[in-house]
């Protein structure tokens, strides 16, 4: 088969590529830098130069037998947040429009457990559905777009989504990593109480978009997340795993969020790093983004490994890139 695939480059999407190419099919890889895809050119995959937000650049996907649409912005803090709307919601639209008009025969688009925001606790389903306000503008442009697609969906259009939760594992760039690399230098103050994720290694993601492809009822939603953890049991597990001491002092809740006030009203006067941002510690303060994958292992035969093999692995991968003995 012959795939097109949008978001090559990233941490979800080249392990995608991989696991395609690993399979015998063939894929066109719509990357915004050429420079960045050496790796993928010499899997032999064929590169479009282009974007998700220019619609011209699109036309490669013609003949394909499938798309993966895994672009999207993931920023949380960062004071510049522009491209979140134009590349997770309009650059979204481009590509179903894109489907739509080549009459592809199926896709598979990557949305998130975030457009549930906080959950409060409760380990919800497909049929979940959240009303209220986001707590960052990842969260609301993923959300945006996630409706987008399903009024695609109502109108015929031949797609599954998938949405994964917490991703984490060796050559990863996100939050998740900058959370694990700081628990290893001890520059990680505190642990937030009640905070929790469901962790699902970028592998595991990966196998279960092609399972999407191959298994997945058209129209429908699976939660692609792994085994749920809080932050705090996540780094005793990491003590256990590598021998660096996970903090002992921990906040609540109401302490974080107010905080994360604090800091929204700091930011607008002075600049302020990424992770002290309000938007940062309100997606911080004891909130669960956390699913339940009991659908995407029955119908699609998905089965994420547990968080103590995942995170055994991408902490040695991590310690190595530090210098670390462990």
């Amino acid at each position: 088969m012959t795939y097109f695939v949008t978001g090559a480059t990233g941490f979800v999407g080249g392990r995608v590529v991989r696991q395609l190419r690993a399979a015998g099919h063939d894929v066109v890889a719509l990357v915004r830098d050429l420079g960045r895809a050496a790796d993928l050119q010499a899997l032999g995959v064929r590169l479009i130069k282009g974007d998700v937000t220019d619609p011209a650049s699109l036309g490669g996907m013609a003949g394909a037998d499938g798309v993966f649409h895994l672009a999207g912005w993931y920023k949380v803090g960062v004071r510049d947040k522009t491209r979140g709307a134009t590349v997770n919601v309009e650059g979204t639209r481009n590509v179903l429009v894109a489907m739509r008009d080549q009459r592809i025969a199926k896709g598979v688009y990557t949305s998130t457990l975030a457009v549930n925001s906080d959950t409060h606790g409760q380990l919800v389903d497909e049929t979940y559905r959240f009303f209220g306000t986001h707590l960052s503008e990842y969260d609301r442009t993923k959300a945006a777009a996630h409706a987008i697609a399903e009024r695609f969906i109502e109108d015929g259009l031949p797609l599954v989504i998938v949405q994964p939760g917490l991703v984490y594992g060796p050559g990863d760039a996100g939050p998740s990593h900058d959370f694990l690399v700081n628990y290893l230098r001890r520059k990680l103050p505190v642990i937030p109480e009640e905070t929790a994720f469901s962790w699902a290694h970028v592998d595991d993601v990966a196998r279960a978009h092609l399972l999407a492809m191959e298994r997945g009822r058209v129209g429908e939603h699976y939660l692609v997340c792994g085994p749920t953890h809080t932050a705090i049991d996540a780094l005793r597990l990491a003590e256990e795993l590598c021998g660096v001491p996970a903090p002992r002092t921990t906040v609540p809740p109401w302490a974080m969020k107010g905080l994360a006030g604090v800091m929204g009203l700091v930011e607008q006067v002075v600049p302020v790093p990424d992770t002290y941002s309000g938007e940062y510690l309100r997606v911080s303060a004891g909130v669960t983004y956390i699913g339940n994958n009991a659908k995407a292992r029955r119908e699609l035969g998905w089965e994420p490994r547990p968080l103590r093999e995942g995170l055994a692995e991408t902490l040695a991968h991590e310690m190595r890139a530090l210098g670390m003995s462990g």
